[in-house]
């Protein structure tokens, strides 16, 4: 018995004790600060925001007048003649275009770059009352513009791409008809 106890502390004297670390630092974060996205994988929600306004007019005019005038005169033979040619133009054309775009997805940082920047990139469908629409985001960001909340604004993405696309009936009834399209093309209309 003695013996099992002499050996029983040996082993204990000479296996070194094992214990894990609660601590890994890549994962910490203080209890006030929020969490934000910081790595391949992480969602960040961008807000959308977009307008824009554009206008173009043009005003033409032209006139034209051309007179040719001569006469004859030969013994008792007394005649004139004159002729006038004339012509004019005016022309206006006026084209206004607003668009406004309000809506806010979810987006995955997909490469962090050498510089610390996020090139991210997203993609929101929806399909409501026959409609199908695809909102894509995709561009770069600098992790000092993430709002506390996790968000960014879309006027603060780099090289932005934003797009918007919709199908459905909704999209079929605010394009011309076949008639319409065909007066456009050959200029009538």
């Amino acid at each position: 018995m003695m013996r099992a106890c002499l050996i029983g502390c040996a082993l204990l004297v000479t296996t070194p004790a094992a214990a894990q670390n609660l601590y890994r630092g890549g994962n910490w974060s203080s209890m006030a600060a929020d969490r934000r996205a910081s790595a391949v994988g992480d969602t960040i929600t961008v807000v959308i925001q977009q307008s824009a306004e554009a206008s173009n007019s043009t005003q033409n005019a032209s006139r034209k007048d051309t007179s040719l005038g001569g006469g004859l005169r030969a013994g008792s033979i007394n005649e004139s003649g004159q002729l006038s040619l004339g012509g004019g133009y005016a022309g206006r054309g006026e084209v206004r275009r607003s668009e406004r775009m309000v809506a806010q997805l979810s987006v995955t940082v997909a490469e962090v770059l050498p510089n610390g920047d996020y090139r991210i990139l997203g993609e929101q469908q929806m399909h409501v009352n026959g409609e199908n629409t695809t909102i894509a985001v995709r561009g770069r960001i600098r992790p000092a513009d993430i709002q506390s909340d996790n968000s960014i604004s879309s006027g603060r993405i780099a090289d932005a791409q934003i797009n918007y696309n919709g199908k459905g009936f909704v999209s079929r009834s605010a394009k011309p008809g076949l008639i319409n399209r065909i007066f456009s093309f050959l200029g009538l209309s």
